[in-house]
């Protein structure tokens, strides 16, 4: 199967990020979106988040990926590999938690400025660099409904100190200001299918959605092994993946969560202030 180049890795590497287009078939793509909107479990799972202006974005985060269509999705040979090519260490690849980003036309909420880093520090993992986010767009991420905004290179900052603005933990914005006087905006737009790997530390946000089409996306962290924390309940982060053929989410029929799978509740003691 087909592997990074050592272009992507470099550019990774320089920005923070790379987009890998039509990672997953339209077919695919449409396929996984159908599962997640008639998801019973994922309706009953799914919370509010509120941006500081009390716009909500609704998502839905578990931690061990089982066999269900997007368990195995995210245990992908070519999203593995990618996600082995592109962290520091030596260690397994491990899955930490994904989460079905849910921002709806017109009353879906912005996300602040922050790194995934910024949430992750909290639950004690050591070494950011060990950690990635991968995106998958399940619909068309555009300006007009709230696509992600980077800025490219800001990883190589190190964790900014973060604060609360609204349910979210927002980063620091004398840092981020500092940062756009050198470096520009990438608004990241994508079609459905394709793929964003970002780095933990990277600076990114995203408006709120005022088009009239909905914003949905898989996002799905991932850990070395060997980076293990020291505040974190689930072993997820630490269980090496099982890895499957990148046919295998499509070779029976598709299926969605079930309902022994270990979701996070928002009211439970370990809040949404630790993600």
């Amino acid at each position: 199967m087909a592997r990074l180049t050592q272009r992507q890795i470099q550019n990774y590497q320089q920005d923070g990020f790379i987009i890998v287009r039509e990672m997953f078939s339209s077919e695919e793509t449409a396929s996984l979106y159908q599962i997640a909107v008639s998801d019973q479990e994922i309706s009953k799972h799914s919370y509010d988040l509120n941006d500081s202006t009390g716009k909500k974005t609704k998502l839905a985060l578990w931690f061990t990926p089982g066999d269900d269509t997007y368990g195995l999705l995210t245990r992908t040979e070519k999203i593995v590999n990618a996600v082995n090519q592109l962290l520091e260490g030596e260690s397994e690849v491990c899955h930490f938690h994904s989460k079905l980003m849910q921002k709806e036309p017109h009353v879906g909420g912005a996300w602040e400025w922050h790194q995934d880093y910024g949430y992750w520090y909290k639950n004690g993992f050591l070494y950011p660099d060990q950690m990635i986010s991968v995106m998958l767009a399940l619909t068309e991420a555009t300006i007009e409904n709230g696509c992600l905004q980077v800025i490219p290179g800001s990883h190589k900052l190190g964790r900014v100190e973060h604060a609360f603005s609204g349910e979210q933990n927002g980063a620091d914005m004398r840092f981020v200001n500092e940062s756009l006087k050198t470096s520009e905006l990438v608004y990241v737009t994508l079609k459905p299918g394709d793929v964003l790997f970002f780095h933990s530390n990277l600076l990114h946000r995203s408006n709120s959605n005022d088009s009239d089409y909905a914003r949905w996306s898989l996002i799905s962290a991932y850990n070395r092994s060997a980076n293990i924390p020291f505040n974190e309940k689930s072993t997820s982060c630490i269980t090496p993946l099982k890895v499957v053929a990148d046919t295998a989410p499509w070779h029976d029929a598709p299926t969605g969560k079930s309902a022994s799978a270990d979701f996070l509740i928002k009211d439970q003691d370990v809040t949404l202030k630790n993600f």
